[in-house]
């Protein structure tokens, strides 16, 4: 009788697939994991939302955990998992030094979801009104986020740039990374014959969880910048915006007399974005894959997109045709797309082909389980060739492990 192998996956926030990439990304990984007999927990100290995933329905256990409390120690001693993934570097930062203490020889895996240093260095590259460089490149999410990287026995990393990134620009081991993109189902060709053909669809759709800042610097973006454009030469055509989470600075930015129309949290994505002819995404800073064009080429809608939307997404060796950064040009291919119904379809078949080309879950379901146990079975050898991973967690972590000691004892001396 084969024993399960226990995962622990210690979550930033409980995943909400339907509001965000994260949350589906998350999602798949389960899946993975469950696919080759792992037992899993999750365990966030995030308080759980009504849109919340029901991770129990798909016999995945549960706990609430409390951040810098020893709670955790009894916690995890007890689980006693083989494996543990952190949920982005700020997880691992928060509770990597007690799995190590703890669980000294559970390979220690971290989801970075994307490079946040990436994101945050273009972010601050975009709000100074200057070119991305190195000076942005190397934050202190960077140092951050390296250091977290080294820590653990494996990164999975899900754009082949950022893969280029780590590799190049900080010459990081390739042992300790894994190129994990999404994994998803592949299109079956009756399947996307039965979706809404160009002249069935009307209007555009932009859609993203708006407490993420790259999505509400986009729809900012669009209705000051992008959308009178498109709007003056289709006078008719509306913009459909919607996201999980919409604020009042949010809402504030709908107006029907313009056809900008903010529509909120989307309880049906293939719905929406089925009735869409054109989704619309000119992101300005970012990193990782982007939710919304897997979404939009799994329902067969063509995407106009900015060259940070589209990073990651395509092979490397091309540049796609719907990829623009000028906003006069953005607006031309948008155009273009809503009426040329022969350019329509060809974007709309190539989506498939992309999904079903570099998404394909099963070949990478297989890549990442067999990486995972090849560093179970090595762990020694493994991090004996990562000495720099070693000495961060002898040093680094000695100032986290006391502060949240100091912290823990702060708190019992002044309790809440």
């Amino acid at each position: 009788m084969t024993i399960s192998k226990r995962l622990l996956i210690i979550g930033f926030v409980w995943p909400e697939p339907k509001s965000s990439a994260a949350g589906s990304r998350m999602l798949q990984l389960i899946e993975a994991f469950m696919g080759f007999d792992y037992h899993i927990t999750f365990a966030s100290a995030c308080a759980k939302t009504d849109k919340a995933f029901d991770l129990k329905a798909i016999g995945v256990q549960t706990a609430s955990i409390q951040l810098n409390h020893s709670s955790f120690n009894d916690f995890i001693t007890e689980l006693n998992p083989q494996v543990v993934l952190f949920d982005r570097f700020m997880i691992e930062e928060q509770f990597g030094w007690r799995v190590a203490d703890i669980c000294p020889n559970a390979v220690r895996i971290l989801d970075t979801e994307d490079l946040h240093f990436l994101r945050k260095g273009r972010q601050l590259a975009l709000k100074a009104g200057n070119s991305f460089n190195d000076c942005y490149l190397y934050n202190d999410f960077t140092k951050r986020e390296i250091a977290s990287i080294y820590r653990c026995d494996l990164s999975l990393i899900i754009s082949e740039e950022e893969m280029c990134i780590l590799e190049g620009e900080f010459e990081m081991d390739p042992e300790l990374l894994l190129y994990l993109p999404f994994m998803l189902d592949s299109l079956e060709k009756e399947a996307s014959e039965t979706l809404p053909k160009f002249k069935e669809r009307t209007h555009f759709i932009t859609i993203g969880n708006f407490l993420h800042e790259p999505n509400y610097d986009a729809v900012l973006y669009l209705k000051e910048t992008i959308w009178p454009l498109i709007r003056r030469r289709l006078p008719k055509s509306n913009l459909h915006s919607y996201g999980a989470y919409a604020t009042q600075k949010v809402l504030q930015l709908h107006n029907e007399k313009e056809g900008f129309l903010i529509k909120g949290f989307a309880e049906n994505v293939e719905t929406v974005m089925q009735n869409a002819r054109v989704c619309l995404a000119p992101l300005r800073f970012g990193a990782g894959l982007k939710g919304k064009l897997i979404n939009a080429m799994q329902n067969g809608t063509p995407c106009v997109m900015s060259s940070i939307a589209a990073e990651g997404m395509f092979n490397i060796s091309e540049t796609h045709d719907c990829a623009a950064d000028d906003p006069q040009t953005f607006a031309d291919k948008a155009v273009k797309l809503y009426q040329n119904e022969s350019e329509w379809e060809f974007y709309s078949e190539y989506g498939f082909k992309v999904i079903n080309e570099r998404f394909n879950k099963i070949d990478f379901q297989k890549i990442l389980i067999s990486k995972v146990e090849g560093i179970t079975n090595q762990l020694q050898r493994h991090r004996h060739q990562n000495f720099i991973g070693q000495l961060l967690q002898h040093h680094t972590l000695q100032s986290t492990k006391y502060m949240s000691k100091w912290i823990e004892a702060k708190n019992r001396q002044n309790p809440s």
